[in-house]
């Protein structure tokens, strides 16, 4: 008897989490508290990427646009970062987890780069699961910052213009050692990607969800990763030629 085939796995999910605040206000309360809420969001995600097999999730923490909101916000946002590190890096490395932080880290003050490298130090030798967060990132500043890489190797005589193509390129762009984004999900009604992993997303399955980030839990991860098994990639090749190839 012929053993079913599993259905596919994406290998690295990156989710925007969005609606803490929307759900803070639903409940009279501030913005803060709907942040504060969504770390357990965050480990539910977590659990369930190491559950499901996933190799890499990578979650957008703050954007490079999110500077202009109000100060208490920002400030309210540092102090849970710091917060969390103290507390969930010690967890996270029992599991098999790497952490990684990527975006313009030099916006942040000392003391928390500090506590940055410090967690990515210690969970530098796990394989079980990367999780990158995307602080002060954004994907327009993803590819001006790998372009200025390209161009410093040219005038360092290392590098020819023409030989400039999408795989030189994509070597300087921030996750290029992971496997390609296969999902990416939306919490919280929004359609839009907002600068988030523009290089990164090009073939990647969108999944855009009404549940406010708070309310994502393990189940609603599983849901996308169902409707992601449902979908045929086909990287510009027709509907034969994949079934096919498989």
């Amino acid at each position: 008897m012929t053993q079913a085939k599993a259905p596919p796995v994406p290998r690295h999910i990156a989710i925007v989490m969005d609606g803490n605040g929307r759900w803070a206000k639903a409940r009279h309360r501030p913005r803060s508290f709907g942040h504060n809420a969504g770390r357990k969001a965050v480990r539910e995600a977590i659990e369930a990427c190491l559950r499901e097999g996933v190799q890499a999730l990578t979650l957008f923490a703050f954007s490079s646009e999110n500077w202009q909101r109000p100060q208490d916000e920002v400030g309210a946002l540092m102090g849970l970062f710091v917060r969390a590190l103290d507390k969930e890096v010690d967890e996270l490395h029992g599991h098999g987890v790497r952490l990684r932080f990527i975006g313009d880290l030099t916006a942040f003050d000392d003391a928390l780069r500090e506590r940055m490298q410090a967690a990515m130090d210690r969970t530098a030798g796990n394989e079980r699961l990367q999780v990158n967060i995307a602080v002060s990132y954004g994907g327009r500043w993803d590819i001006v910052q790998a372009s200025r890489q390209a161009a410093a190797a040219v005038a360092r005589g290392e590098l020819r213009v023409e030989q400039i193509d999408e795989a030189t390129l994509g070597q300087w762009m921030c996750l290029a050692e992971l496997p390609p984004l296969d999902l990416f999900i939306r919490t919280g009604g929004e359609c839009r990607i907002s600068n988030f992993l523009l290089w990164q997303a090009a073939y990647a399955e969108l999944y855009f969800t009404d549940t406010l980030w708070p309310d994502f839990d393990q189940a609603c991860l599983r849901r996308a990763i169902e409707d992601y098994a449902r979908r045929e990639r086909r990287y510009g090749r027709t509907g034969e030629q994949v079934a096919t190839a498989s």
